[in-house]
Order: C-alpha cells, then sequence, then structure tokens
C-alpha cells in the first residue's frame, strides 16, 4: 500500500527525521528475521522514543487503517515480523532500564531494551535476571515477552511469562493501559498481562514492563558429560535433579552430529574431550552462597554415574572462559547446521519423560523418507523442549531437500501431538507455523483466539497475518 503523503508527514511531525525511515535500502536492516525466508516491505519504519509517541501512531494508523508490525531485534524464527507494506514499528530507541529495586527484586525496562543489558544492569544491582538466550546480544525484551521466549534457563527459572510481572501496553485504538505491577500478590480481577504475553503483537504493543529478578549466583558449576547412548540422558538428569534439586538450571542435549559440525565449521571451537561419544548433556548448577560446594556434590553423583555406566566421561568448565566456551558449543548449533547445508528445523516440546521416546520413534519414521538424512536433535531437554532438526543427506541437492520440509513436518507434528505435546515450544507461530496452529488447535480454540483478537482489535491492524486469521 502507499500511504497518504499527509499520513507520513503527521509521523514526521511527531517522531522527527530520526523517527521515520521511508528510504528503501536504510529501511533493510528492519524488514529481515534470522531465517530471512519471506519478503518484507513497508511504507515507512517508524521509530519512537517514547511511549506517548506510540500511542499517537497507533491512534492515526487506526484511523487510518494503515497496518502495523511491531518490531523487535530481528531475531525471530517464524516470520512474526513479516511486512507486507504499511508502518513497521520499531522500539529501538526504547532501551532504558529506568529502575531497578534490588530489595523487591523487580526492574523496570523499556520495550527496546537488549536483552544483555538487562542482564548487566541485574548483576549490577546483586541481581539475576535469568532469561538466557543464544541471541541475547541483540534481541529486544519486548519481543521476548511478545513471544513467550523461553532459553536454556526454563527449568530453573520458567518461560518469559513466568519473568514478567508488569506491563504498559498501548492498544489497538492508541489508549495505553498501565499494568506496570510490581506485586508478587495482586488478585485483583483478570490478569490482563497475560493477554498480550505470547501474542505476538497481535493485540497491542508493549512499551514497558516490571520483570522479576533473583538473589545472583555465587556458585555456579558447568560442565559436558558424554554418554554412549540416548537411552542414558534421562536418568542422569533424574540423578542429578535428585541429588542437587532447583540448583540445576540447565539440562541441555547435544548429539554428536551437533558436535562435529560446530568444531568443523565455528571458529575457536574444539571438542572437549580426546575421543567421540555419541551424546553429550551440558549441565550447570548454581547456588546463591558463595561458600557452596557443588563442585564436590556433583563430582559425587557423576561418580556414581560413570560407575553405573550412565555417564562415560565428563569435563568440568575450570574457570568463566571455559564455561562461555561450553555454552558457545551448544548455542552455536544452529549456525553450523546453516553452514553445513540445508537443514529443517522443528522447535517441539513432549513431556520430559517422553523426550528420548520421541526422538528415536521420530529417527525411525523419517529415516526410510530420505535415506542418508542427518539427524541433529538438541535442546532443553530438562524442560522437554527439543530442537528436532534435519540436515541434508551428504552432496544432496539442498533446494529439493527442503522442498520436502511439508512432509517431515506432518510426520514429526503428528507424532509430538499424540504424545501430548506442542509443535511450537519457544519460538512461537508467526506466519510460518500458521497452517500447523490450525491444523492441530481444536475449532473451538481457535474460535477463541478470533473472538479476542476482534474484541481488541476489530479493523485488524495489528500485526495482521500472524498467528490465525480473522
Amino acid at each position: 500500500m502507499t500511504l497518504p503523503a499527509e499520513f507520513v508527514a503527521g509521523l514526521r511531525e511527531i517522531l522527527g527525521e530520526r523517527g521515520v525511515i521511508s528510504d528503501a535500502a536504510d529501511q533493510a536492516p528492519y524488514l529481515s528475521d534470522a531465517r530471512q525466508r519471506v519478503e518484507s516491505s513497508c511504507d515507512i519504519v517508524a521509530r519512537p522514543s517514547a511511549t506517548a509517541e506510540v500511542a499517537e501512531i497507533v491512534r492515526r494508523c487506526q484511523e487510518a487503517d494503515v497496518p502495523i508490525v511491531p518490531r523487535g531485534g530481528g531475531t525471530g524464527l517464524v516470520g512474526g515480523t513479516v511486512a507486507a507494506g504499511g508502518v513497521v514499528l520499531s522500539l529501538d530507541r526504547m532501551r532504558a532500564v529506568q529502575h531497578v529495586d534490588p530489595l523487591n527484586m523487580t526492574m523496570t525496562v523499556e520495550a527496546g531494551c537488549i536483552l544483555k543489558d538487562i542482564q548487566d544492569a541485574a548483576q549490577e544491582a546483586g541481581c539475576y535476571f535469568p532469561l538466557s538466550l543464544g541471541a541475547e546480544g541483540s534481541c529486544q525484551i519486548g519481543g521476548n515477552i511478545s513471544t513467550n521466549a523461553g532459553g536454556a534457563g526454563v527449568l530453573r527459572y520458567g518461560n518469559t511469562r513466568e519473568l514478567v510481572m508488569g506491563l504498559e501496553v498501548v492498544l489497538p485504538n492508541g489508549e495505553i493501559w498501565e499494568g506496570m505491577n510490581a506485586l508478587r500478590k495482586n488478585n485483583m480481577g483478570y490478569d490482563l498481562k497475560q493477554l498480550f504475553i505470547g501474542a505476538e503483537g497481535t493485540l497491542g504493543i508493549i512499551t514497558r514492563a516490571v520483570l522479576k529478578l533473583f538473589p545472583r549466583p555465587r556458585t555456579r558449576v558447568t560442565l559436558l558429560a558424554a554418554m554412549d547412548g540416548l537411552e542414558r540422558i534421562l536418568p542422569l538428569f533424574d540423578l542429578v535433579r535428585a541429588d542437587l534439586g532447583d540448583r540445576v538450571t540447565a539440562f541441555e542435549l547435544i548429539p554428536r552430529l551437533a558436535m562435529e559440525l560446530c568444531t568443523r565449521h565455528i571458529d575457536g571451537l574444539a571438542d572437549p574431550f580426546t575421543e567421540p561419544h555419541p551424546q553429550y548433556a551440558l549441565i550447570e548448577i548454581a547456588s546463591p552462597r558463595a561458600d557452596e560446594d557443588l563442585r564436590g556434590e556433583i563430582e559425587h553423583v557423576l561418580g556414581g554415574a560413570l560407575e553405573t555406566g550412565r555417564i562415560s566421561d565428563a569435563v568440568f568448565a575450570e574457570n568463566e572462559g571455559r564455561a562461555l566456551a561450553l555454552w558457545r558449543l551448544r548455542e552455536s548449533i544452529p549456525e553450523a547446521q546453516t553452514r553445513e547445508g540445508a537443514s529443517i528445523k522443528h522447535d517441539v516440546s513432549v513431556p520430559v519423560s517422553r523426550t528420548t521416546e520421541f526422538i528415536e520413534k521420530a529417527n525411525a519414521a523419517l529415516a526410510p523418507v530420505v535415506p542418508g538424512v542427518r539427524f541433529c536433535a538438541f535442546g532443553h531437554i530438562g524442560d522437554g523442549n527439543i530442537h528436532y532438526n534435519l540436515t541434508q543427506p551428504v552432496d544432496a541437492d539442498g533446494a529439493a531437500f527442503l522442498d520436502r520440509a511439508e512432509d517431515f513436518h506432518r510426520i514429526v507434528h503428528d507424532m509430538v501431538v499424540e504424545m501430548g505435546g506442542s509443535i511450537s515450544a519457544e519460538h512461537g507461530i508467526g506466519t510460518f507455523k500458521k497452517a500447523e496452529l490450525a491444523h492441530y488447535r481444536s475449532s473451538l480454540e481457535l474460535d477463541l483466539m478470533r473472538r479476542i483478537k476482534r474484541a481488541m482489535d476489530p479493523g485488524n491492524i495489528m500485526n495482521p497475518g500472524k498467528i490465525i486469521s480473522v
């Protein structure tokens, strides 16, 4: 669509020259996401610097029937910020950490704040904000909240939904909902913030948030345990959790293929073991007590696991640098897969107790579909979220492999749903999974979603075309 000149001029008056981008070349960084699979275009990029400016933009768009696509750091994986004309609204000028309350264990931030900056601000105040993602150096907290991001700390701290205490949201008519609650007990009717967490900007634009903080870990142990088969990992998880309880903050599965791809394609990464092993578990435990002997406790547990065959070997990160290197190995898997060739990705979850069963059954079902396909199932096995990715056969035609993606998706997602799981564990629905959502959710559930969308956004201007069709 082409916006009326007076509409664009009005936005320039509100935002100034820095706040409106109309040149196509300058718009380009705001029109792509991490997958870069779908073309995106807009008439202008609006960059407000305050909530009042966001509200005025939305009010004018509502009056002129102009669609708005809210945009965070551009790290999404499901096409949630794809635009087809209208206004792309970026909050990259709203990056302030406004207040930290160490006694109340809360932090107030603007929605454009980079996740890593939030982590650093919490640490400076002697606190801890546990949301941790591979893209934390560029993703924005508004996008994290809008997609209910997961990450490596869900096992101990929960999804983003559990980390948000209050929100400020600009509604589709331009009104500002002030829900900046900093209370741990507040039972005054519906918990309205939950409407916007995970809604991917389809019901309103999050502009500020009150986040929940935790005591800062003063003792932390990171290690990589090697196993001779997938069947070993859940008994190891059960053993570690039984002994260390909620001090287990991460428990991640890394298959041998992922280790090979990362050490082959990512500079500076090396296999920490002298011999290859079929599977690995990246384990992190932490405590707010500086004098707690976590190393001694986990060594005792692993000693028993070694004697009973649950593990074959283990390496400990002896310092923070080595711990970061082990985490870099885990976080580099998607990039390494991309460099190896075409890959088909699934972000799914099943009950923790059925994770290895799912992987084994899915491998068996898919192996005959494309002979030579390489299985790379990795991720947050401690909370049931598996990134079940498939790498093309060696020397295969990557484009032809990707053409078979829908066949793979149906087999994998059918199996996940049969096991009581979810086809989208932490990445959201966006554009790419709309058809899958419509296929697997009941007609009543879809109708309820549409009713909420129509009631709050009758003009369908807020991130139209995402999650559901109305």
